[in-house]
């Protein structure tokens, strides 16, 4: 899945920086965090939601209560901490915004529930903005309740499609970290990373049927330094989707189905795509998923780019579709223009130890492109048996 192109990513974060910088300038009229201890109903720099005026139960809208939190947390010194207590708490859109005085942890024991009135919404549905040394965590989940408007998707028909929010977007943060939590049913995207830096995410557990339209697991795009560790993905679109601009990724331990697989790309929709590099993906199970270790490029890409230093090691398939492909043809919805044009090249990718069991006949498949073929593509200790 590529509709978060990197494109369309940097004006939702220009109306976001518009939007949460007019709401800070009001924000620092009303009032100011104490340093040291945030502001509010902070407690020795703990900003528990319930006694900012959050109510459990998922009715009462409490997106308030929880902003509020962030904006005392945020405008505290040293190490601060948001409660959000055991229970359920329904929430429309939130903009945690930076930078930060301390460093913040958002402890997720309950779960927070998305508002389902898409009017609501001007772009994602958590959305976190130039925050270094973030911390997400805890045993709760973030429930984007996609099936009340996953039948407003129609990115299937149109390629312009008016996109649903994500779930969670962490945009520009550095050194953060992600684990523990459930996302549950995102109306698009669950996860997305953008122009971060040493980000973790490790064990985490993403869920959507799979027949759930575009909800990908994690998707990142022109960030670097990400690694992805311990993590259960069964997702109506790819588990993990790396797309152009990433590089120094490391994925391990990560269990991927229902799904489309871990794919690099889409590259080259759009123009002025950076190229992906240093991408490892080791000891992985791919349960019944459409696509096992992709690479897919448009065939009539924009951009000029390269994809190179792939490794896949310790892959364990278990009926899964399409185990290895690299499609220099890719071509969703049949919307190319052009035919064996594409500008994307893919070297030194190297496969080792495959094995398991695949539902087609055809293992592995490497559709590249006669202009500009695949190259230094090398495969070790490929065991896998049509099942």
């Amino acid at each position: 899945m590529a509709f978060p192109n990197n494109t369309m990513l940097r004006t939702l974060f220009l109306l976001v920086l518009v939007c949460a910088a007019h709401a800070g300038g009001k924000a620092k009229e009303s009032s100011s965090a104490p340093a040291g201890g945030g502001g509010g109903s902070c407690d020795g720099g703990t900003c528990d939601i319930t006694k900012m005026g959050a109510t459990a139960g998922g009715k009462t809208d409490s997106t308030k209560a929880v902003q509020e939190a962030w904006t005392s947390a945020c405008g505290g010194t040293g190490k601060q901490k948001i409660m959000i207590p055991k229970g359920d708490f329904l929430v429309g859109p939130l903009n945690f915004t930076g930078p930060c005085k301390g460093d913040v942890t958002i402890q997720l024991d309950g779960n927070l529930l998305a508002s389902t009135d898409l009017s609501q919404y001007k772009g994602n549905w958590i959305e976190i903005l130039r925050v270094d040394n973030l911390v997400i965590t805890g045993k709760g989940t973030l429930d984007g309740q996609g099936p009340a408007v996953w039948s407003k998707n129609s990115c299937a028909k149109k390629y312009d499609c008016k996109i649903l929010p994500n779930s969670l977007v962490l945009d520009f943060v550095n050194n953060g970290e992600v684990s523990g939590i459930t996302l549950l049913n995102s109306k698009f995207f669950h996860m997305n990373v953008f122009q971060c830096k040493d980000m973790v995410i490790k064990d985490v557990t993403v869920t959507a049927p799979g027949d759930s339209p575009n909800t990908d697991g994690i998707h990142m795009g022109d960030s670097s330094g990400v690694t992805i560790s311990n993590t259960v993905i069964g997702v109506g679109d790819d588990c993990i989707s790396i797309g152009p601009g990433s590089t120094k990724v490391n994925i391990t331990g990560v269990t991927c189905g229902p799904g489309h697989g871990i794919s690099i790309g889409s590259l080259g929709r759009y123009k002025d795509e950076k190229d992906v590099t240093d991408i490892n993906v080791k000891d992985c199970t791919f349960k019944k998923s459409t696509n096992g270790l992709r690479i897919k490029a448009y065939e009539d890409a924009k951009s000029v780019l390269t994809a190179s230093k792939i490794h896949y090691e310790n892959i364990k398939m278990e009926d899964a579709a399409n185990p290895i492909i690299i499609d220099m043809k890719y071509c969703p919805n049949k919307i190319c223009t052009a035919s064996g044009g594409s500008k994307v090249t893919v070297k030194d990718v190297s496969f080792k130890n495959i094995t398991g069991t695949s539902s087609t006949p055809e293992a592995v498949s490497l559709l590249c492109t006669d202009k500009i073929p695949c190259s230094g593509v090398t495969m070790d200790n490929i065991k896998v048996e049509y099942s």
